[in-house]
């Protein structure tokens, strides 16, 4: 779990992923020629702050967003959201501006709706603040702030890792509208004539989706994908034997948007493991979920 704290701890909200972006292209040279496979990595201006892994003749690629929820400074003391974060008093926010590191706190006025920080001077506005990071691990949860999405990229690290034939996209923006999964789409489908994806994304847990009872492939959240293609992941995991739970929701959404609105005839399903406390500094996942996801991903991208 070293990594994944390694992830958690990193300073990428919405819009200024670079920092997530250079810690994973340098773990993914250091540690590339231990893999299976070595490679292609796309990484240039034209991708902006996205990484894309190609192995072998891929199939199937897997999207997983980098970025954090978090707040923009706005003017003296006042804040705006970046994504949808809770807003409770009292959460200790992080960031840096040209006058050095930050450590402040969130400040919720419930009766007027604003949100503002509490700090010893102005920050500079436009600064990003997110969570500070209380990285927990227990025998059985680990919790932190950002599990989602870094233990999407922690997982999708671990796939590369045996992964002979596919597309690992590390994508930009989804926390706050999306934008970068289109273009990253086109590429694939152009280059790869690849037209099938999994979101690999953190869910929630609810009266119908458990901690340690599986990974959660999602049947439809606010969008709805092909069924027959979401049929065949779920016999795919039928076969695996691995632990898995069906989601239907009506709310939510994921990277999974940007494709279902493409131009190209893109199949997509959202396949990770479920959180509690969710969008907060305690968000808790279930070792046996975590488990499970990087599991029956490695059975989906060698079966599809």
């Amino acid at each position: 779990m070293q990594l994944l704290k390694q992830l958690c701890q990193i300073h990428a909200p919405s819009g200024n992923e670079k920092n997530m972006t250079d810690f994973l292209l340098n773990y993914i040279e250091t540690h590339k020629v231990q893999w299976k496979v070595q490679p292609i990595i796309v990484n240039n201006e034209d991708f902006q702050d996205c990484i894309l892994l190609v192995f072998g003749e891929p199939r199937t690629a897997v999207f997983a967003h980098m970025d954090s929820i978090g707040f923009t400074v706005r003017y003296g003391h006042q804040l705006v959201p970046i994504g949808g974060p809770a807003t409770k008093t009292g959460y200790k926010l992080t960031g840096s501006d040209g006058e050095g590191d930050i450590t402040c706190t969130l400040k919720y006025d419930e009766e007027e709706g604003e949100l503002s920080y509490v700090y010893h001077r102005e920050i500079e506005r436009g600064t990003e603040l997110v969570f500070a990071c209380d990285f927990r691990e227990t025998e059985d949860t680990v919790q932190s702030c950002y599990m989602d999405n870094r233990l999407g990229v922690w997982a999708a690290l671990k796939l590369a890792e045996t992964l002979e034939n596919g597309i690992i996209a590390f994508s930009c923006w989804e926390e706050h509208g999306g934008g970068s999964v289109a273009y990253l789409a086109k590429y694939i489908y152009e280059h790869y004539h690849v037209r099938q994806a999994l979101i690999a994304d953190i869910t929630w847990v609810t009266e119908g989706v458990q901690p340690g009872k599986g990974v959660v492939i999602s049947m439809r959240d606010s969008l709805i994908p092909r069924r027959s293609y979401v049929q065949k992941i779920i016999s795919i995991a039928k076969e695996s034997g691995v632990s898995y739970q069906l989601e239907v929701e009506g709310a939510g959404g994921s990277d999974a948007k940007e494709l279902q609105k493409a131009a190209h005839p893109w199949d997509w399903c959202f396949v990770g493991a479920p959180e509690d406390n969710v969008h907060t500094p305690d968000e808790i996942v279930n070792k046996k979920d975590i488990d499970s996801m990087v599991k029956l991903y490695q059975a989906l991208m060698e079966k599809l």
